[in-house]
């Protein structure tokens, strides 16, 4: 897995914040007990094993506390684009790798900045259109990234399908995600495959409709790194994520400004 070589600054030019207590900013509000689903989890329509799986891989990640408290992501979706997403804030910071195009979105107000071609986009269809865009891109790319931190979130349906071996060979209990009014295409469904041995989840299939037998893909999703507090994994078959970062601090105004950079 790469690393970010050019944020190696930010950790030195921090070094002394990081010590002794976390600012308040970076603690969870309101300390939760357990794994409790999220608000609009389909808790009657969710089977009880299914429920205990998505237990034991929120523990296996480092645990719910820990996921709460984790505040800056950043990766790269396989070479197109990078994040940088504020988790508590809702901040989300998108650049693009193959054109002159910037944005800055956060995720829960849908409000923001965007740049193109190096000016910024006053008119307002158009600051709308590209801020929807970069909703919808942290939306995509987000779950590429923490699905496994998801099984019990808003809009979700769990269901134990029953025990399987992934790709690789390795024994697993299979749990079905369904989806119902949230997102930008609810009527998906995954199928996630969680190791009985580690209680991770090692591969997942995606069906673009719930009813679909066959799944679009099925890829692995293995190969995880301790980052932070928490487990992240990069691994999705013929092309990884790549650059993948926990942080703890980052410069003042990179959600502001584009002048500010990493």
């Amino acid at each position: 897995m790469k690393t970010l070589t050019h944020l190696s600054f930010v950790l030195l030019v921090f070094l002394f914040a990081a010590c002794g207590a976390p600012p308040a900013d970076q603690v969870a509000e309101t300390p939760v007990v357990g794994n409790p689903p999220a608000p609009g989890f389909n808790l009657e329509g969710s089977d009880d094993k299914a429920m205990q799986i998505a237990d034991k891989v929120m523990t296996a990640m480092g645990g719910r506390a820990n996921w709460d408290n984790t505040r800056y992501l950043f990766w790269d979706f396989f070479g197109f684009r990078t994040l940088l997403w504020d988790k508590q804030t809702g901040d989300v910071r998108i650049e693009f790798k193959n054109e002159d195009k910037k944005i800055i979105v956060n995720e829960k107000t849908g409000q923001g900045t965007v740049w193109i071609d190096g000016q910024v986009q006053e008119q307002p269809d158009t600051l709308a259109k590209y801020l929807e865009q970069g909703k919808r891109i942290w939306i995509n790319d987000s779950y590429w990234l923490v699905m496994p931190f998801k099984l019990k979130d808003s809009g979700v349906t769990l269901t134990y399908i029953g025990e399987d071996t992934t790709a690789s060979g390795e024994k697993s209990d299979v749990v079905r995600l369904a989806f119902e009014g949230v997102g930008v295409t609810p009527n998906n469904a995954y199928d996630v495959w969680v190791s009985q041995q580690e209680d991770l989840v090692k591969q997942w299939a995606f069906y673009r409709d719930e009813a679909d037998s066959v799944p679009g893909f099925t890829r692995p999703w293995d190969d995880y790194v301790p980052m932070g507090n928490i487990k992240l994994s990069a691994e999705r078959g013929a092309r990884d994520l790549e650059s993948v970062q926990v942080l703890t601090q980052v410069p003042n105004g990179i959600f502001e400004s584009f002048d500010v950079t990493l």
